[in-house]
């Protein structure tokens, strides 16, 4: 039974007739396949992206925003993703082809499938190196809390990112560590450890917000978070909140529809879905329950947050946890812990996205197509760590040249706002266009073109019910039309989601 189920990545079990029934492999229960989704929604950019555009667009109106973006735009699509998962029962890219073969189109829609895939590679090519820049934060706090704190020079952080050799060695240990869960399959490897991993995530944010309890700013830093102040709700903000209302979902990526496939018949699809967001943003806000607290608290701190989320996350916080806070030694490890325990639970579901493909697709094993699709993601993580060298060509590279006027000069500033660097670019390439076309036609297919009767199967909406009209009212116009505002923004370059 092992071969059968290494070869395709299922479960076998032997009927009366002595013949060998294959069945796709299974979450073994709701709880486990929601806590792995919001496992991978709840990755590193709700601890340290969310708070960082919560704050450059003054909190309050903001928030209340994002959360009305939510259930308007992020839901539904997770939804649509999972239902055409399941109703699939295999990868992203064969989904769409599946289940696109009977309507407009036909097995066209794969395309979709493809720009997801291509999307959590590239992704995940690049969340491993910062995944172990968190390794080293820990380790750094770690030292601190047993033999004190040492003051670092001004330069420590970019020299540390300029040890290529470090990071490359930092990144291996953390995609080892995701390989090592994602090769022992679904309900052993990815369902397992989100069981252990996202209630420890849980309980370190619970700590965390109950120590902030205690700090003179937190009042203050409350009333910057909740009270909408909508004169300071910009169009940008706006477009920020929606914006973030679907990437921070880890839609558009192929993760979701793979997720999906796993799904038993008979859970509730609307159901997980809703818990799944829930958790989803109530990290995100909590996230911000736990950083603002310190900036109020020690104000001169505040100049030095707004260069880069990097800056926040790995340069302006760990002094402080040893300078400012009482009980730092205790709370910067558990911090960066937790920063550790988001990335990992977001990185196995990348690589799951891929390994998937392999596997049904090209009938790989599971362990073959662990090894095989790590090892090549590998080598976009050490080119990336080489461009996080200034003095390395890769730290300059455009994708149209360098030139600085003429022809490929605007194509570079149209496509990449003129990012350099493989990180930047791949960060650009797929916040700015992979993942909001992907959204699009997802929304498109399913408000558009899947026919209305596997809406009402899948998600078990009466017909005529309040539920599918304003499931379908949804896809087709709210949040088509969101998705292309934000294109538009960022075709005008009034929009940078990176």
């Amino acid at each position: 039974m092992s071969d059968l189920q290494g070869s395709v990545d299922v479960a076998g079990t032997v009927g009366q007739d002595g013949v060998v029934h294959v069945v796709r492999n299974r979450w073994s229960s709701t709880r486990g396949f929601v806590l792995a989704a919001a496992g991978s929604a709840v990755g590193v950019g709700n601890l340290w992206k969310f708070p960082y555009i919560t704050w450059e667009n003054n909190g309050g109106a903001f928030v209340l925003m994002y959360l009305l973006c939510v259930p308007l735009i992020g839901l539904p699509i997770m939804v649509a993703e999972l239902m055409l998962g399941r109703r699939a029962q295999t990868n992203a890219v064969s989904t769409m082809e599946s289940v696109g073969a009977s309507v407009v189109g036909g097995r066209n829609w794969r395309f979709v499938g493809w720009l997801g895939v291509a999307g959590s590679a590239t992704i995940l090519s690049y969340i491993i190196v910062i995944a172990g820049w968190a390794v080293a934060s820990f380790f750094q706090c770690v030292s601190w809390s047993i033999n004190g704190y040492t003051p670092q020079p001004p330069d420590a952080f970019p020299q540390f990112m300029a040890n290529t050799g470090l990071q490359i060695l930092l990144s291996f240990l953390f995609m080892a560590a995701t390989v090592l869960i994602v090769i022992r399959g679904i309900s052993s490897g990815i369902e397992s450890a989100n069981r252990w991993l996202m209630p420890a995530l849980f309980g370190f944010i619970l700590i965390m917000v109950l120590y902030m309890l205690t700090l003179d700013g937190f009042g203050e830093a409350m009333t910057f978070l909740f009270a909408p102040r909508f004169g300071e709700l910009s169009d940008q903000a706006i477009l920020e909140a929606m914006g973030q209302s679907f990437f921070s979902l880890s839609l558009g990526m192929a993760i979701m529809i793979t997720y999906g496939s796993y799904l038993r018949p008979e859970q509730s699809i609307p159901r997980a879905a809703t818990v799944i967001v829930g958790m989803d943003t109530l990290v995100a806000i909590l996230a911000c329950v736990i950083l603002y607290p310190i900036i109020f608290t020690f104000p001169e701190i505040k100049s030095s947050i707004s260069g880069s989320t990097t800056g926040m996350l790995f340069i302006t916080l760990p002094p402080l946890f040893y300078t400012k806070l009482s009980g730092g030694s205790l709370f910067g490890p558990l911090f960066y812990l937790l920063v550790l325990f988001a990335a990992l639970s977001s990185s196995i579901s990348l690589l799951e996205a891929v390994v998937a493909l392999l596997i049904d697709r090209f009938k790989y094993t599971r362990l073959k197509a662990t090894l095989v699709s790590s090892f090549v993601l590998f080598i976009g993580t050490i080119l990336v760590a080489f461009s996080l060298d200034p003095s390395n060509i890769l730290a300059q590279v455009q994708v149209f040249g360098t030139s600085e006027t003429g022809f490929l000069h605007n194509l570079n500033e149209i496509f990449f706002r003129g990012k350099t660097g493989v990180m930047g670019i791949a960060d650009h390439l797929v916040a700015n266009w992979f993942l909001p076309i992907t959204g699009l036609c997802t929304t498109i297919f399913v408000g558009w073109v899947l026919d209305k009767k596997i809406l009402i199967e899948e998600l078990g909406f009466a017909e005529g019910s309040m539920y599918l009209l304003g499931f379908r009212i949804i896809m087709r116009f709210v949040a088509p039309l969101a998705i292309l505002y934000v294109l538009y923004s960022v075709i005008a370059g009034t929009a940078d989601f990176t």
